[in-house]
């Protein structure tokens, strides 16, 4: 008897973890994917039903699908996970206090900034501790639409030779109409999408912090200004075309954050820098497309890449020499771009290649050399790793 009983107890925990919360119906509309390309693929909706344009763009993160999706720098672009089953572990309340430790939300922004997403198989049931809603009922009440059941191995294959494309996304009776003309397809990029994701106003976080750092938001994932507040920053965050010129002398160091679209568009804030590098010898950093505006500061070209890198298994080679970073040693990068900075040959005066991508040899960072007197440098990389992995983080700070 004694035997059973402690058999009983055993099991209770976990049957318990084994428990996961079912989904609302997300049986689905017809739900359709035409690239400008020509193919198309059929499947079944699930999130908000209704169609939608976007730059068609794959991930290859396993995991993180919450953290890439609320990322600005995916802003106008269908997200295609390579990772077979999406929304496992459900979506966790966006919520943060805004202190010396947080910045007011959870997640990379307060919203989805992607356009759709496409997953080869949507969870019907999550589960995990802090997660309060499914992946179809997040993306239904932030108006976007998602499809499931098609072959995202075919589609990331077409990506991968043809590069990132066009799309269009169609759900319910617009799935079962013709795919769309070529000239009816819209690209996000000819927008500044900069603009439309970068904070209007100036905002303070963490007053007290004992460093002053001032951030242009281009568009800044909350990890960045999270990283930064936790480790003593008090952080101005600034518009993305803010004439920082005009209040450098109040700050200890100035971040370029990353965002989403051409940097070409940006071209009032490379020449706004330009002179905040000539005349201010304090550190600037810049990550994404804070680091291809530097590159344009300093006189390199940024280019269109024929496919990007997303995902969180990029290798990078470091060049260089500088804090904790060891030239010759590979590190393991997040990343999410589609713009690049341009080898030169020779570089700028004053500035040395910093990394560079071991897959397809893309500039992955740039800095100042250390006889030009400045303290710049620049990653094309996501080094506070959120989500991804932790190769570029020194010191874990909670």
């Amino acid at each position: 008897m004694s035997y059973m009983t402690h058999r009983y107890f055993l099991r209770v925990p976990r049957f318990a973890r084994a428990l996961a919360t079912p989904t609302a119906s997300i049986k689905g509309l017809p739900a359709a994917l035409h690239l400008k390309t020509g193919e198309s693929f059929y499947g079944k909706s699930f999130g908000a039903p209704r169609s939608t344009f976007g730059e068609t763009v794959f991930s290859t993160s396993i995991t993180s699908y919450t953290e890439s999706m609320t990322d600005p720098s995916y802003r106008g672009q269908i997200l295609v996970f390579t990772t077979p089953m999406i929304g496992n572990y459900g979506v966790p309340l966006n919520e943060a206090p805004c202190d010396s430790h947080d910045v007011g939300v959870v997640l990379e922004s307060n919203k989805i900034q992607c356009t759709a997403v496409v997953v080869s198989d949507v969870a019907e049931k999550f589960s995990h501790y802090a997660a309060v809603e499914s992946l179809a009922s997040w993306c239904q009440h932030n108006g976007v639409p998602g499809i499931t059941g098609v072959d995202t191995r075919a589609i990331t294959t077409l990506l991968r030779d043809q590069g990132t494309t066009l799309g269009h996304v169609a759900i319910g009776i617009d799935a079962s109409k013709a795919p769309p003309q070529e000239q009816e397809y819209w690209d996000p990029t000819t927008e500044n999408l900069v603009d439309q994701v970068s904070t209007k106003v100036p905002y303070v976080l963490n007053p007290t912090g004992t460093v002053k750092v001032a951030v242009l938001d281009f568009g800044a994932k909350a990890n960045i200004t999270r990283s930064l507040v936790r480790r003593g920053a008090a952080v101005t965050v600034l518009p993305w075309n803010y004439n920082f010129n005009k209040i450098r002398d109040q700050f200890d160091g100035l971040f370029l954050s990353n965002g989403p679209g051409d940097p070409k568009h940006c071209l009032e804030a490379a020449m706004n820098l330009r002179t905040t590098i000539k005349e201010w010898n304090k550190p600037i950093f810049g990550i994404c497309m804070g680091h291809q505006i530097i590159g344009m500061a300093a006189g390199l070209d940024a280019y269109r890449m024929t496919f990007g890198n997303r995902g969180h298994n990029q290798p990078v080679l470091a060049l260089a020499s500088s804090g904790s970073v060891k030239a010759g040693r590979v590190y393991v990068t997040s990343q999410n771009h589609q713009y690049a900075l341009k080898l030169h040959d020779p570089f700028p005066q004053g500035w040395e290649p910093f990394f560079i991508n071991c897959n397809d040899s893309s500039v992955e960072g740039i800095k100042s050399t250390d006889d030009s007197g400045k303290k710049v440098w620049g990653v094309q990389f996501h080094p506070e790793s959120a989500g991804g992995p932790l190769d570029t983080i020194e010191v874990n700070v909670y």
